[in-house]
């Protein structure tokens, strides 16, 4: 009976399931507007030809859905013919980003693209909610925790719209306080000198905060303990907590500083190609020092710098510490794997499109054909700077397809402007006024060669100058130049500087030797003719001359003695040691050089000049470095010429020497307070270089802080410091078109009741 009633209701429903269910004989479409046909067919699990039922209209709409291009789908049927309704989201017909000063437009796009918005994009609301999560996550990497970010959608025709984001960066979270806590080997003072957050900012007040800077002061401190032997020191946590106004920060780090471990012993393995002697000596930890993580770091680096130097350009240097923790013992073993010898198929050069090949390939110290050494290369890049030809010098090592054992070595060069044709006017803080003409070019139609052709006249001086040297007079690399020249000087214009005028011409021939890499000398001859013009005393200084008190008019009695016209034949001697890594605003190197001058018996005057001078690069970050400067200078007659001729004196102060004091102004004076210069000068300074501010937009600045000695000593005044004169500022150069900028300000604090200070200074134009 049972199985009778089932059988009539499943008769029953038959007609109604039939109803429902039909064969597709077509699909349609309707709503489109943007969105290809095409792409609804993909996602459709419906043909043509198929049979359709209720139960499947779930499935299909559910996969249209899944596209996120519609926010509306339905389906209907007419006939046999399956009708497709859709509402499509909005495109995203453009991104518009305001107030965002800290992180550029670009980079923030890139951001918002990774989580589906950007431009040409379908538009989904939803995103809306990530938009405002995202951005506040890469404003708080910066410590702005009180970014404010609203979004408006403007619709636009055609079912577009467009996305506004207004961004209120507000202020960076200070960092209030930085608390280490479990430190009980080093005082937290200690600690925080080591970090940025911990100490105040270089100009005063409270450091920013951000992730990056945390995270770095944090391997910091790690650093510190494990070049302390603290092999186990771990950083078990981090807190950062923010007050509700959002403007202060208060950060807590957590520590296990662990014990101190010292080194046991230090063994040497694998294949050691160099001499074990050798290589021990560049191996910093030896048994009983304290284990130091960044001497392991150094002793890696000597050994795999020292492999490079052999053709060895990729070995690896691994040092495996044993510890034992009951001991606080370490045992290091050094493992060197040297791997197979590189050699140098081709040194191939480009884009040195004034500079002749022979020209680069001279100051190339790696061969084509030998092995491969880094140090070879990077001399190779240095001597390429020291040229001046070239603005950057950027060198690649490709290895050769196919082969294990062989590079190219690639130099990428781009050329800077060594040719000027110049005429302009300047400012000289000693010379005044001043009005420039000169043809020159540093790499003569791409030789290498040197020429020009100068004329400078100022208020004081008026030169006309030709020089031309070829730093490759011979294969070897010896130089030899030409000088001709033309000077006048009335030194009276200066204001401070006693008066006399002179007239002045001759010429040169030197050749440089190279003895090193960095080591050059120098000789040189030539001839002057100079003629002084004295201005006429007046009747009571006549009177006070005649009367025995020539020491009160040193010009007048050197003239009255020897005259005033003079040839000499001046004898030139140098030596140069350069190792600086750049010959305009170097950073890092050192230059030594020692000068001397002689105007040889047979002149109308017999003297010697010799000059030292010094300047060493402390480079300790990629963008700061220290310059520490000295000069010496000292001269004095010889044979009849009893003292140094008064028109051959040093000078001291002004921009080039003492900063904060009128240009040679620092010495001996005459009865009128005029400078006299000395046969003895001292220059001393020290220079912090700062990061280039105008780094994005120039590299031609550089802004310093710098603390300036100096003094011009008389021939009867003893060699002491209780003489010098001090001063401290900020400098600016610029290297501009038309010449050398450099701005000064500088505060003398010792100045003597007759000296000149200028605590401003500005010169343009002057030689740099």
């Amino acid at each position: 009976m049972n199985r009778i009633i089932l059988l009539l209701v499943l008769l029953a429903a038959a007609p109604a399931y039939a109803k429902n269910t039909f064969v597709v004989k077509d699909i349609r479409l309707e709503g489109l507007q943007r969105i290809a046909a095409g792409t609804i067919f993909n996602y459709l699990p419906v043909k043509v030809g198929d049979e359709f039922s209720d139960t499947m209209s779930a499935g299909a709409i559910r996969s249209l859905y899944g596209t996120g291009f519609f926010k509306d789908v339905r389906l209907e049927r007419e006939g046999n013919v399956l009708v497709v309704f859709v509402a499509e989201k909005p495109a995203i017909a453009g991104l518009k980003l305001e107030g965002n000063n800290d992180i550029p437009t670009d980079k923030l796009k890139e951001s918002l693209k990774l989580i589906g918005l950007a431009e040409g994009r379908v538009f989904d609301r939803s995103v809306l909610e990530m938009i405002e999560l995202e951005l506040q996550r890469q404003y708080y990497s910066l410590g702005k925790y009180a970014v404010k970010i609203v979004a408006d959608v403007v619709p636009l025709e055609r079912n577009r719209v467009d996305i506004q984001i207004k961004i209120t960066e507000g202020e960076k979270a200070q960092v209030y306080a930085l608390n280490i806590i479990g430190n009980t080997r080093y005082p937290t003072r200690e600690l925080l000198f080591q970090t940025s957050l911990g100490e105040p900012a270089l100009f005063g007040g409270r450091e920013s905060y951000s992730k990056q800077i945390l995270s770095a002061d944090i391997e910091a401190i790690k650093s510190y303990y494990m070049d302390r032997g603290y092999i186990n020191f771990a950083v078990n946590s981090t807190q950062v907590s923010i007050t509700p106004d959002k403007q202060d920060v208060y950060v807590t780090v957590n520590i296990a500083e662990g014990d101190q471990f010292s080194v046991n012993s230090v063994k040497l393995a694998g294949e050691l190609i160099i001499d074990k002697a050798e290589m021990n000596k560049l191996v910093e930890m030896q048994a009983g020092d304290v284990f130091s993580r960044s001497k392991v770091s150094n002793t890696r680096k000597k050994i795999t710098e020292r492999l490079a130097e052999e053709g060895y350009a990729f070995a690896n240097v691994n040092i495996i510490p044993e510890i034992n923790n009951d001991k606080k013992l370490v045992d290091l073993t050094v493992f060197v794997e040297p791997g197979r010898r590189v050699y140098v198929r081709r040194v191939n050069i480009v884009g040195n499109i004034k500079t002749k090949d022979r020209v680069v390939r001279r100051e190339i110290r790696q061969m084509e054909g030998g092995k491969m050494a880094t140090g070879l290369i990077a001399q190779s890049r240095n001597r390429l700077n020291r040229t001046g030809f070239f603005e950057e010098v950027e060198i690649e090592t490709p290895a050769v397809p196919g082969e294990t054992d062989l590079v190219d070595v690639n130099y990428n060069l781009k050329e800077r402007s060594t040719g000027t044709l110049q005429a302009g006017i300047g400012y000289s803080d000693q010379n005044g006024a001043l009005f420039t003409f000169s043809v020159s070019q540093e790499n003569f139609l791409g030789t290498g060669n040197r020429m020009s052709i100068n004329m400078s006249n100022s208020e004081v001086v008026d030169e006309y100058r030709v020089n031309y040297t070829n730093p490759y007079y011979t294969d070897n690399g010896v130089s030899r130049g030409f000088n001709a020249f033309s000077r006048k000087v009335d030194a009276g214009k200066i204001g401070d500087i006693s008066t006399y005028q002179s007239n002045t011409f001759g010429g040169d021939m030197s050749f440089g030797v190279p003895i090193s890499e960095t080591k050059f000398t120098n000789i040189g001859l030539g001839y002057e003719h100079t003629e002084l013009i004295l201005p006429p005393l007046t009747t009571d200084q006549q009177a006070d001359y005649d009367s025995g008190n020539k020491d009160a008019y040193p010009q007048n009695k050197f003239t009255d003695e020897y005259g005033s016209i003079y040839g000499l034949y001046k004898l030139n001697l140098g030596w140069r040691h350069d190792s600086r890594n750049r010959a305009i605003f170097a950073s890092d190197g050192t230059l030594l050089s020692f000068s001397t001058e002689y105007a040889v018996p047979g002149s109308d005057l017999e003297f010697y000049k010799w000059n030292l001078n010094y300047a060493q690069y402390f480079s300790f970050t990629s963008k700061t470095s220290i310059l520490l400067n000295t000069e010496f200078g000292h001269g004095a007659g010889l044979g009849d010429t009893k003292s140094l001729p008064f028109f051959e004196n040093y000078y001291a102060g002004g921009s080039r020497s003492v900063r904060g004091y009128k240009g040679g102004t620092l010495g001996p004076k005459d009865s009128n307070d005029r400078s006299l210069g000395g046969t003895s000068r001292f220059v001393g300074n020290l220079e912090l270089i700062l990061p280039n501010p105008f780094a994005e937009r120039s590299a031609s600045t550089r802004v310093s802080l710098f603390w300036d000695a100096g003094y011009a000593y008389g021939e009867e005044e003893p060699l002491t410091t209780n003489l010098l004169r001090h001063s401290y500022g900020v400098s600016l150069i610029w290297l501009t078109p038309v010449g050398a900028m450099r701005f000064s300000y500088a505060e003398p604090y010792d100045a003597g009741p007759k000296d000149d200070t200028q605590q401003f200074q500005f010169t343009l134009g002057a030689p740099f």
